[in-house]
């Protein structure tokens, strides 16, 4: 038996079903052909920026790249990556099923069918709570995850939605919030509230300055993404035809926490994609090119930085520059997910979701001229999600938990590996051991057996993850050992 979603407030995020609720929206019109176009070029954006910048993924954590030109290309076409896979497997079961905001249980059945290699970090970690019978959102939550406080899985995982909900910021956070959640939760949570909000953003705005406002509009005031957003827009006004410097001042700043969070954790990596934005000044290629410049886990922020400027360009200005661009999107990652994908496909099914978002909140599909329009209840940027108090909500998740755990320790093998994990993770390993002390040996044993998830919980970064180890090995748990041969 799986532990399910529990519908609880301060548990799950409600997806509003019309236009903002507290006065009449404004609208805006956009032909049906632009916003293809649009959604198009967005993806392609993404692709490329992703595969582009692939050679470049953590090769310049000390100092900046010196990349000194670039020009897209595809020339075998796209491949499917983490950083567009996932969205992928979602955008299609949006797609298929007409709902927005998939069921969390539907979330864990397409994991284990779709997406059993080439994950990493909080995504990794998230499908092994998964195996264990814990579905999503639980799977993200920082004291159960010891990735998920700092990665930046809630970044690309998430460019997809800023896609299907153009100029509605709030609905594309909710939506990529349900989504980035299996893996992530507190400060990443809040860059996906900023990337979506600038991705939709940029469906009615084409100044780049304005759309990283309107991003940092939809951050909780105790984000610390507020002063990094604020901190690059100020470097940026101060140095603005030297970016080095600003990279140097980021480094100096929001780096030092040792280990991979110096690689892929979200502060720096969300310094990096709004100083592409900012130097890149709307460039696609030039954006492009300083997002690989800036490092770090320079192809997620290329990626997402490519979909922002991807939106404003379109694809149709995009293959007017002659980029050698083969529509193809191979699936080499995601058994079970269809092997005749192309690029123009992929955006396709992006298309059908975002029209299905543009009227199930509040707007209109109108024929004027013969024409087909899309009449697009448009949303101010503004925060959809504050940070959870405190920010691992241990007793919250005590509360909706422990009656379960205590149930589960006379279940199967898998039920008392669960509780065991729960227990411990939630500090009241001693309490169980102390009133049930054959039930707690037997889960502990149980939970012994998980090799593969006990190797990932001691492997994880100590910065982030040493309450959980110490409450592990204060319950008993240990590495383990290498299998004798």
């Amino acid at each position: 038996m799986r532990l399910p979603f529990i519908a609880i407030a301060a548990l799950t995020i409600t997806l509003a079903t019309s236009g903002q609720a507290a006065s009449q929206p404004d609208y805006v019109e956009i032909l049906d052909d632009e916003l293809v176009d649009k959604i198009q070029g967005g993806l392609l954006g993404q692709i490329l920026g992703n595969l582009n910048g692939l050679p470049h993924e953590l090769k310049y954590n000390d100092a900046p790249g010196n990349v000194e030109s670039y020009t897209p290309s595809l020339p075998e076409g796209a491949r499917t990556d983490d950083d567009t896979d996932i969205e992928w497997i979602y955008t299609l079961e949006m797609q298929r099923s007409g709902r927005l905001l998939v069921s969390y249980p539907r979330v864990a059945e397409l994991w284990s069918k779709h997406v059993n290699t080439h994950i990493w970090c909080a995504n990794e970690y998230a499908r092994l709570l998964m195996d264990l019978g814990i579905d999503p959102p639980l799977t993200g939550r920082i004291a159960l995850n010891p990735w998920s406080s700092f990665n930046i899985s809630g970044q690309f995982v998430c460019e997809a939605f800023g896609l299907v909900a153009p100029g509605m910021p709030q609905t594309a956070s909710r939506i990529g919030l349900h989504y980035t959640h299996v893996s992530i939760d507190g400060e990443p949570a809040q860059s996906t509230q900023l990337l979506d909000t600038m991705i939709a953003t940029a469906f009615v705005e084409t100044d780049v300055e304005k759309i990283v406002d309107a991003g940092l509009a939809a951050l909780d005031r105790r984000s610390i993404l507020r002063a990094v957003v604020g901190d690059v827009q100020a470097w940026f006004k101060e140095n603005p035809a030297d970016w080095r410097k600003t990279w140097k001042a980021i480094h100096g700043k929001y780096a030092g926490h040792g280990g991979m969070r110096d690689f892929n954790g979200s502060e720096l990596n969300t310094a990096a994609i709004i100083g592409s934005l900012l130097y890149g000044r709307g460039d696609f290629v030039e954006t492009l090119r300083l997002g690989f410049n800036f490092g770090w886990d320079a192809d997620c922020n290329a990626a997402t930085a490519g979909a922002i400027v991807g939106v404003i360009k379109g694809r149709k200005r995009m293959d007017a520059r002659g980029w050698t661009i083969r529509d193809t999107y191979r699936n080499l990652t995601r058994p079970g997910m269809p092997e005749d994908e192309t690029i123009t496909g992929y955006g396709r099914r992006l298309v059908d979701v975002a029209q299905k978002v543009i009227l199930t909140h509040g707007g209109e599909k109108r024929v004027i001229d013969g024409r087909t329009v899309w009449r697009i209840a448009v949303e101010k940027p503004a925060s959809v999600e504050r940070l959870p108090q405190p920010i691992d909500r241990l007793e919250e998740l005590r509360s909706a938990l422990l009656p379960r755990i205590r149930q589960d320790l006379t279940g199967t093998t898998r039920d008392r590996a669960r509780a065991a994990y729960l227990a411990m993770a939630l500090g009241e390993a001693e309490t169980l051991a102390e009133d049930r002390p054959i039930d707690w040996q037997e889960a502990l044993a149980a939970l012994k057996t998980d090799r593969q998830l006990l190797t990932a919980l001691f492997k994880a970064p100590p910065s982030a993850a040493k309450a959980l180890q110490d409450r592990a090995r204060a319950a008993g748990l240990e590495v383990p050992t290498t299998s004798p041969s």
